[in-house]
């Protein structure tokens, strides 16, 4: 599979990607997966001005993104999958899309969040989804940066209880 890396990073792409992973990764394609980002054209727009030269860029809704990547559309490169959060980490899952590692990098702190790293705040929701993602043999890891050691976020959450 043409997939290096599936992050859920809530920021899409920024400098850590667009510097440190894209490099660090060899990648040639950044694929964001999200319906709300693939229908705004303000949005696909500011993530276009954020690849980094020499990078393609597509953004596609969830169900497009797996499709493409089970018919071997992007087979000859190394793709960066992006996700902005955990329920459309589920949709890709949902569709069928083969995850053996995600690396749950970025969701911020909110109200009805447990703060499970410094960058990481998830819903009750988002901990019962991760933990069947973890059941079904995939690798749910945090890796802010790739000098970072991975760390089971399965593991941290266990630890908070």
């Amino acid at each position: 599979m043409a997939i290096v890396n599936i992050r859920v990073d809530e920021r899409l792409i920024h400098g850590q990607v667009a510097n440190m992973w894209a490099s660090r990764l060899n990648i040639t394609r950044i694929m964001v997966a999200d319906d709300g980002v693939a229908e705004s054209e303000i949005d696909k727009m500011t993530l276009k001005m954020a690849v980094p030269a020499g990078v393609k860029l597509s953004v596609l809704p969830y169900k497009t993104a797996v499709e493409n990547i089970l018919a071997g559309k992007y087979d000859s490169q190394r793709v960066l999958l992006l996700i902005k959060s955990v329920p459309g980490l589920m949709a890709l899952h949902e569709n069928g899309l083969p995850m053996p590692e995600v690396n749950v990098a970025n969701v911020t702190q909110r109200q009805d969040g447990i703060q499970i790293t410094k960058s990481v705040s998830l819903s009750a929701q988002d901990i019962s989804e991760l933990q069947r993602l973890a059941a079904n043999n995939v690798s749910v890891i945090n890796q802010r940066v790739p000098n970072d050691n991975k760390v089971s976020v399965i593991d941290l959450i266990n630890n908070l209880k």
